[in-house]
């Protein structure tokens, strides 16, 4: 049952139509007037503040539930909330533009006192004021912060990042300490390495330098039952183990027109390429291959290049391994064969014949290593598009470390891919 109080607007009832919810909880589903606050008989004039919380004597609100004050009809309007515990904390809050609804942004404290004041106006912008109270009581749940762990369980080459992705957004340096400390990453052979976190709800960890080859790469959580914030406590996750293979780096020189592929530190092959021409240059920097797709239908259409434009193209594309999400392969390309090791005529791909794309496809796997150097190029993007994590410096990474850099964050949040045209 709901209890409802009238405020007055210089000594008179507000006539505005205006009816100011406050609510911990459910909306808000009648509104009841009267002089007696537990009334149950409709009251359809304005100048009414509902609080749907607990009547009962004992019964206290849950802090869990964020607070709210909406204005109900035409002729009136908030003008200012306040709201504040017995200790002199207040609780932060945000008010639409048309003064319809205020909400709370910061979270209650559980078993507090709060004050709220609430300023009106009616539609002759008249004054009207009502002051409330309540009190909170334990949260009803705790908040579990649940941590996912990639890539998926098994072998990668060794420049393959570990993620972790949390089920809630966190923002707070502090809290993202208690995370990052409970974060655990063991590799054998032991290696140095941090978390970056590339925005509120998703970390990368990588080693100073790539991972060694044949090493074995242990991930898991310590979080389970850790406080973290205000009602939030850390839940349990599954652990996650891979391994790396031979440390596989393909070299791609934009200006000499050829992709030299690497193991282990010796050269194995160099082949003849071409990249992306003026207008479309490949990105210049370190990709990790993110997977292989042995057929692939391009279109142009799909990264902005008009259907019948002297650009446009749609062909069907082989041996094509992928290094971003916004399309860019070394793929098989049969029509530029005889611009392959002279020229760079492509939208942005590594271009190879068909022989060589199907032996580079066979050679690498997921998480080795693509660079790319000497092209016109934008550098690749640390993320968003795929794992360009690698093109921050050591001393950039731990910047985005909450534990040695402070924040986190430091890169930037990029989750958003710029597509561009690439292929063929």
């Amino acid at each position: 049952m709901s209890k409802s109080v009238h405020f007055q607007a210089r000594g008179r009832t507000v006539v505005g139509c205006t009816l100011l919810v406050i609510a911990l909880g459910a909306s808000v589903t009648a509104c009841f007037g009267g002089d007696d606050p537990l009334s149950a008989t409709p009251y359809d004039a304005a100048g009414q503040i509902s609080f749907n919380g607990p009547t009962d004597a004992g019964k206290k609100a849950d802090p869990d539930t964020p607070l709210e004050v909406v204005a109900e009809g035409a002729d009136g309007r908030i003008t200012d909330v306040t709201a504040m515990d017995a200790t002199g904390r207040y609780v932060a809050g945000e008010l639409s533009a048309d003064g319809a609804r205020w909400h709370s942004t910061s979270p209650l404290a559980a078993n507090a006192s709060y004050t709220v004041r609430v300023s009106t106006e009616d539609g002759d912008g008249a004054p009207g004021r009502k002051v409330l109270t309540f009190e909170t009581g334990k949260p009803s749940g705790k908040k579990a912060l649940g941590v996912v762990f990639g890539p998926k369980a098994g072998a990668y080459g060794v420049g393959q990042p570990i993620t972790a992705e949390l089920s809630r957004p966190i923002r707070d340096t502090a809290q993202r300490a208690t995370v990052e400390r409970a974060l655990k990453v063991d590799s054998t052979p032991a290696v140095e390495g941090a978390w970056h976190w590339v925005d509120d709800k998703k970390l990368h960890y990588r080693p100073r330098e790539y991972w060694p080859a044949h090493a074995t790469v242990q991930v898991h959580s310590n979080l389970d039952g850790i406080k973290i914030g205000d009602r939030m406590w850390g839940g349990r996750a599954e652990p996650l183990k891979i391994t790396t293979d031979d440390r596989v780096v393909a070299v791609t020189d934009a200006a000499a027109h050829t992709l030299t592929v690497f193991q282990d530190g010796q050269e194995i092959k160099q082949l003849p390429v071409t990249t992306g021409k003026p207008g479309f240059e490949t990105r210049n920097g370190v990709k990790v291959v993110l997977g292989k797709e042995p057929f692939v239908r391009m279109r142009s259409a799909t990264v902005g290049i008009a259907e019948g434009s002297s650009e446009s193209y749609d062909l069907p594309v082989y041996w094509a391994t992928r290094v971003t999400w916004s399309g860019e392969y070394v793929h098989a390309a049969p029509w530029s064969v005889g611009s392959q090791g002279m020229a760079n005529v492509s939208h942005g791909c590594v271009g190879m014949s068909t022989a060589n794309a199907e032996w580079f496809f066979d050679t690498v796997q997921e998480g080795d290593l693509v660079e790319v150097v000497n092209s016109g190029g934008e550098t690749m993007e640390p993320f968003g598009n795929g794992f360009g994590d690698w093109n921050l410096d050591w001393t950039k990474w731990r910047t985005g470390s909450a534990l040695t850099g402070g924040s986190g964050n430091a890169a930037g949040n990029q989750d958003t891919a710029r597509l561009r045209p690439t292929a063929v």
